[in-house]
């Protein structure tokens, strides 16, 4: 079975029951390393509309371990997958990587970590805040000179929430 298709029965399998746990999927990939295959779930928590004041919740172990739970004994069930394969069940995490164009929105106004397949000016990585995605799919940033930055995504290897500490 091809890999984008597992991907989508993970998406059909889990939406209801993430629907009714308050989380969504975030992201899953099915992927061989080595000679083991993992099937990885990225779960976040709804969001609701922001507000100023409003904290960022985050999925805790326990909403991981429901998720497993329920997909392993729904995956077990329906058998779509031929080879072993380890399930993995975890949050984006803090520095979650910007796949679609829900991410790019919900955390406009964010530090966020550009890497690039070619360096443009002598440079494969840049930090800014996210202003956002072009008409043309391009992502915005604003660097540390409060200068506009615009990457067309096919030149993006990846984005990601920065983390400072």
């Amino acid at each position: 079975m091809a890999k984008k298709k597992i991907t989508e029965i993970v998406e059909e399998i889990t939406a209801d029951f993430l629907a009714e746990n308050g989380l969504e999927l975030y992201n899953s990939e099915f992927v061989k390393e080595g000679k083991d295959w993992f099937l990885r779930v990225y779960i976040d928590r709804q969001q609701e509309e922001e507000t100023e004041d409003k904290e960022e919740v985050y999925v805790s172990t326990d909403d991981c371990e429901k998720v497993s739970r329920f997909l392993s004994e729904e995956l077990d069930r329906l058998d779509p997958i031929e080879q072993n394969y380890y399930l993995e069940v975890s949050s984006p995490g803090l520095d979650r990587e910007l796949i679609k164009e829900k991410d790019f929105i919900r955390f406009c106004g964010r530090l966020v970590d550009i890497s690039l397949y070619k360096a443009i000016d002598g440079k494969k990585t840049y930090q800014g805040i996210l202003k956002g995605l072009t008409e043309d799919n391009s992502i915005v940033i604003t660097d540390e000179k409060e200068e506009e930055i615009e990457f067309p995504r096919e030149q993006v290897a990846k984005a990601r929430l920065a983390v400072i500490f």
